[in-house]
């Protein structure tokens, strides 16, 4: 039995869509939806909109004022790419050549690890867009940006090479209001950076951490007092919903609580959204996750039979047989992406704390 008569590319994408359809998805996709363009080259126009002026007051009969455009900067940069491949051994292809039968449970067995393997591919495709969203919405080093690297490749992109957003977006609380303190008021820490959002024309709506920051909220005793406020018998059923409530009582911003991992170059776990910190944001998307045309996609336009399907809005997935000596069934997945940040100037970071709360 031929590999390539039971796994093929398109094979392999619908066993991942299907398999990630039974899965939470990522948050970064709300305020980063998928999109495609053609080449490799990442543009896009970033505008200031703020607050709106007044209308210039006139004279009857008078020529008008003419009132300059608001600022704009048109970014421009080439999107990282990403490739990996798995390989079925001659050893697996004996396998599957000594299976007459396809009911056979055996050659189940080898089927499911074969996919096992390749759809790991396309999941972790997967991961590199949220590792970007996640880095910009979380500002590290208090700058919006992406640092990826591994075996000896490295990507870097500073979306505020003007320090602007570390200035204005960006604040580390210090001393006694940190949120490990005692002496902490993190309502009135959310609220000073959510007025710093309105007194520049925006709408701040959610405030985004991990459940490791969300702890010291569960502790606040400011929080407590809110609470206890609000409750006509003067006890205190500290619940997450209770304290959610209380923050959207006292904000008007609704908490989002992000705990999904993944694992780094190293093999070790990582957070997507880091500890000690949230970032207030508006509605609606932020920007693009924006795909381009990878080598295999080029390829598939422009021979013929070869087996190329497309996972998603951008993740190539690639098969290709060798006949040897020795034979291999090499399976690819690649993708060039990167996300624009058009309504970065609508979010605020703020560092609570740099060390992690007791249980």
């Amino acid at each position: 039995m031929l590999v390539e008569s039971v796994v093929s590319a398109k094979s392999i994408a619908l066993v991942a869509s299907e398999d990630a359809s039974n899965k939470i998805p990522y948050l970064g996709l709300g305020f980063f939806p998928e999109d495609f363009q053609e080449g490799i080259d990442l543009k896009y126009i970033k505008t200031h909109k703020g607050l709106a002026p007044i209308l210039a007051p006139s004279n009857f009969d008078a020529i008008p004022v003419l009132r300059s455009r608001e600022a704009f900067k048109i970014e421009k940069t080439q999107m990282p790419f990403f490739r990996e491949s798995m390989l079925v051994t001659e050893r697996d292809m004996l396998d599957l050549e000594r299976i007459d039968r396809e009911d056979d449970p055996y050659l189940k067995q080898v089927l499911k690890n074969i996919y096992d393997d390749t759809t790991t591919l396309v999941r972790s495709g997967e991961v590199v867009p949220e590792v970007m969203r996640m880095q910009l919405l979380s500002a590290p080093s208090g700058k919006p940006g992406i640092t990826i690297s591994a075996d000896g490749v490295n990507y870097t992109y500073d979306y505020d090479p003007t320090n602007g957003y570390t200035s204005s977006n960006y604040l580390t609380l210090s001393g006694g209001s940190t949120w490990d303190q005692p002496t902490a008021t993190p309502l009135d820490d959310i609220n000073d950076a959510k007025q710093s959002l309105i007194d520049r024309g925006y709408a701040p709506k959610y405030i985004l951490m991990n459940s490791v920051t969300w702890k010291y909220l569960m502790k606040s005793s400011q929080i407590e007092s809110v609470l206890l406020t609000t409750n006509a018998a003067g006890t205190i059923y500290k619940t997450k919903a209770a304290v959610k409530n209380a923050i959207f009582e006292a904000t008007d911003l609704e908490v989002i609580v992000y705990d999904k991992n993944y694992k780094n170059a190293n093999g070790s776990a990582e957070k997507f959204y880091p500890d000690n910190q949230f970032t207030i944001l508006p509605e609606g998307a932020l920007g693009s996750t924006m795909f381009g045309v990878t080598p295999e996609m080029r390829s598939a336009r422009q021979v013929k039979d070869v087996d190329v399907a497309l996972y998603g809005k951008g993740i190539s997935v690639a098969t290709k047989p060798e006949y040897g000596p020795p034979y291999k069934f090499t399976t690819t997945a690649s993708e060039i992406v990167l996300p624009s940040y058009e309504r970065m100037d609508e979010t605020y970071v703020v560092v609570v704390a740099s060390s992690t709360p007791s249980a």
